[in-house]
């Protein structure tokens, strides 16, 4: 297992950034995982999210790339309006909560297989008042997938990108979602219709604020093109990658 290097919750807090200075250290009632509530500015509201002081996975933090992914999202609304999503690596569930409380989304919440991240998110739901709390699914990159018949059409992840040994085992994942996702959609790629920028179904978004190296960080890029997936650039760092259009077969007149 790969352990990054970076665990303090507050290695990438701005002094300006979304975190206020309300904090709560809690233990559970065996005092096996130690938390930290604090209080994050998101666009048109203020989430508690309960973090673990410490996570083997980084399940604890809240990155840049989730606040800017948002902010995104809200300028971008329209990509996501209608979409049953699944969102990889939500590690507290922060960004699913926020999209679930603003805009009454279709989301399921995904990562590491663990139960203390499932049941971490589970509270972060219930104290945002979203209830009943999102579906979970519990699944480590690169293993069978516990839905054999994957439904999401918008796939969406921030700062996921740390562990640069995860890549093959990562876009292996992401193979199976895009690649497994039905009906097929006749669009693949993005395409303008009535004047806006329309995301394929399936499609892969996500954020990434670069805090690696541009060589380690273009072996994930390479190894989505690699496997056939088409990666754009929309700009402030987000990225939508999907699936190469599927090849037709003349003599079965598909």
């Amino acid at each position: 297992m790969d352990i990054a290097l970076f665990s303090p919750s507050s290695l990438f807090h701005d002094d300006d950034d979304t975190t206020s200075t309300d904090e709560e250290e809690t233990t559970t009632e065996d005092n096996s995982q130690t938390y930290v509530q604090r209080t994050h500015q998101f666009p048109q509201m203020e989430l508690v999210i309960r973090e673990f002081s410490f996570h083997q996975m980084n399940a604890n933090l809240l990155w840049p790339g989730t606040f800017a992914f948002a902010e995104w999202l809200v300028q971008n609304r329209s990509k996501i309006q209608g979409r049953h999503i699944l969102e990889l690596g939500s590690g507290t569930g922060a960004l699913a909560i926020f999209l679930k409380k603003l805009y009454e989304v279709d989301i399921t919440t995904s990562d590491y297989d663990d139960q203390e991240i499932e049941d971490n998110i589970a509270h972060n739901c219930r104290v945002n008042e979203v209830t009943p709390v999102l579906p979970h699914i519990k699944h480590s990159w690169g293993e069978t997938f516990p839905n054999a018949h994957p439904e999401w059409d918008l796939i969406i992840a921030s700062d996921i990108l740390l562990y640069v040994k995860q890549y093959p085992n990562l876009i292996k994942t992401l193979c199976f979602l895009l690649n497994s996702y039905k009906p097929w959609e006749t669009v693949t790629t993005l395409q303008a219709q009535d004047g806006l920028l329309e995301l394929a179904r399936p499609a892969f978004l996500m954020s990434w604020r670069r805090r690696i190296g541009k060589e380690d960080e273009s072996l994930f890029f390479t190894g989505c093109e690699t496997v056939g997936l088409q990666v754009q650039h929309l700009g402030s760092r987000v990225y939508c990658i999907t699936p190469a259009k599927p090849a037709i077969n003349d003599n079965l007149g598909v």
